[in-house]
């Protein structure tokens, strides 16, 4: 009896303590607008998870045929996706040691009447990567990843700034 009556207090307990610190789980976000439009988005570029991470909320449509373009509240415009390697270490006899991975990506946001959202913007996350000749497939492999982990933080910001927008 009393070990059932102390299982039921520090329960209890636990669950008042994770309430009175604000703890909430994650809700689906919410957006001011209803359908979008992603315009100039590569079938391999941020289009495809942008566009999965749209429609998950399930409040989002994504008009993905261009000739339906008018039934969008948003048109979001990728005016460019560049990746970019530049070599950033060297070793004394001019081998390459260090890289830097880029990923520059600019676009804005439009109404359906033209008036600019977000006006254009650029985007770069940069990573760095070590580079040894003895592990190129390796290294290769890490670079695969890192640029797909660079694009979902970009996609990631770009979202947060379509949810932040107020009124389309």
């Amino acid at each position: 009896m009393m070990n059932t009556t102390r299982r039921f207090w520090l329960s209890s307990g636990g669950a008042l303590l994770l309430a009175g610190c604000g703890f909430t789980l994650s809700r689906p976000t919410s957006y001011a607008f209803r359908s979008i439009h992603i315009a100039g988005s590569s079938l391999m570029g941020l289009g495809p998870e942008m566009q999965r991470l749209l429609q998950a909320g399930g409040t989002v449509e994504v008009i993905t045929d261009a000739r339906q373009i008018e039934r969008a509240d948003l048109v979001l415009e990728i005016l460019q996706e560049m990746r970019e390697k530049v070599v950033v270490g060297r070793t004394s006899t001019g081998a390459v040691r260090e890289n830097q991975l880029r990923l520059r990506v600019r676009f804005r946001v439009r109404n359906r009447e033209g008036i600019e959202r977000i006006p254009e913007t650029e985007l770069v996350q940069v990573r760095d990567i070590t580079f040894n000749e003895s592990y190129v497939l390796a290294k290769t492999a890490e670079e695969t990843l890192l640029y797909a982990n660079m694009q979902t933080d970009m996609i990631q910001q770009i979202l947060r700034r379509l949810a932040a927008l107020q009124q389309i």
